[in-house]
């Protein structure tokens, strides 16, 4: 797999896009597993998600130099700053936002590898 310029992940698009694949397809995966995998350069959803194409991956931190609105407005132009990694969502709509975890989905054992 190759990195997008956002450093993700990409892969080949199937017609569900929640669809398991590669050789742990149909497994089902906890939390830990989950983030495991988000690690690893795959994106998880959970098996009941009802948001058809939604997804979670991970931004790796990176390095960058500020030069837009809003971190304008609280840095200099040009500043280094560190951009921490952390898990978006791929929504529904196809806007992606950043992810937090509920208590349910840290409980859960549905966690499923997509494509």
């Amino acid at each position: 797999m190759k990195r997008d310029s956002c450093g993700r992940f990409s892969a080949k698009k199937t017609a569900d896009t929640n669809k398991p694949t590669d050789s742990r397809a149909g497994k089902r995966f906890d939390f830990g597993g989950a983030l495991a995998l988000l690690r690893g350069g795959l994106k998880v959803a959970r098996a009941g998600w009802n948001g058809k194409g939604m997804f979670l991956y991970y931004v790796p931190g990176s390095k960058f130099a500020v030069n837009r609105a809003p971190l304008l407005g609280f840095y200099p132009d040009g500043t280094q700053i560190q951009y921490r990694p952390h898990i978006d969502m791929k929504a529904a709509d196809g806007s992606c936002v950043p992810w937090i975890a509920s208590q349910t989905d840290m409980l859960a054992d549905d966690w499923q590898i997509v494509e």
